[in-house]
């Protein structure tokens, strides 16, 4: 029997990666034509090592400038390859900032996406006089008073089921373009004050995240600090379902997916 027609016959196989990623340099995770994305650079590599083009389903979308610890993503295959070759060859290949942390043989009906039982994302608000140009890819420099107590407070407003209508982009949901649904449910919302490096950390774990929630609700915990709202307002942006009502959009490289659990 021919190599290829070994490969042919061969069971296909899903595999699970876990993904680390800088994505300063990138246009987010998902493939878009002619853009350096994640998922575009992570399929090309896979493709290069097993021989054979992939679909590359990731947890959910990242954007442009927002890093990654633990992404997860699976695809499906026919190759032979262990697991841990398959990690050492990819690192081989792939760009630094983004590597391959494990890969692991999946059940045949993981999907990345669909398996999803909650995420955990982390915000840094650096308010240090001024910022080390070591870190400036990875947090949000305010070095401007900020009450913590208030936006501590307004954070909790946060938990439970909620339409967060208010804080999505566009009403596009990061899991999936067609899913109409605004409600998510939050079961940890927190801001963290780290005193030896002047850095402020909001972080949130959920059943899912729409598109920008997280940032938008940076953004408007970031001025509650400021008093330009109050803990009290957030109820009232969340019962009114308007992007207007709620605070701006932070900035990007401060955020990063932590973890994904299934």
């Amino acid at each position: 029997m021919t190599d290829s027609a070994s490969r042919e016959r061969a069971p296909a196989r899903n595999l699970r990666l876990l993904l680390a990623y800088d994505g300063t340099y990138f246009h987010g995770w998902q493939r878009q034509p002619r853009l350096n994305t994640v998922q575009g650079c992570v399929e090309t590599a896979i493709a290069r090592v097993i021989g054979e083009p992939v679909k590359l389903y990731g947890s959910g979308r990242t954007d442009a400038g927002v890093h990654a610890l633990g992404q997860v993503a699976n695809f499906t295959t026919s190759c032979h390859i262990p697991g841990t070759n398959l990690q050492k060859a990819l690192n081989d290949i792939l760009p630094p900032d983004i590597r391959v942390r494990a890969v692991a043989e999946a059940a045949p009906d993981f999907h990345a996406r669909y398996s999803v039982q909650a995420k955990t994302y982390r915000y840094r608000i650096l308010q240090a006089d001024v910022c080390p140009p070591f870190i400036w890819r990875y947090v949000w420099h305010y070095p401007h008073p900020l009450d913590r107590r208030l936006m501590a407070e307004a954070a909790m407003a946060f938990l439970g089921e909620r339409d967060f209508t208010s804080f999505a982009a566009a009403g596009v949901p990061e899991e999936d373009d067609a899913e109409p649904s605004m409600v998510r449910s939050i079961s940890s919302s927190r801001i963290l004050w780290r005193e030896r490096s002047s850095t402020l950390v909001y972080e949130v774990r959920g059943s899912g995240f729409l598109h920008h929630m997280v940032r938008n609700i940076v953004g408007t915990l970031v001025e509650v600090g400021r008093r330009h709202f109050t803990p009290a307002d957030v109820p009232q942006m969340l019962r009114a379902r308007d992007r207007r009502r709620a605070g701006p959009t932070a900035p990007p490289q401060g955020l990063c997916l932590i973890r994904v659990e299934y």
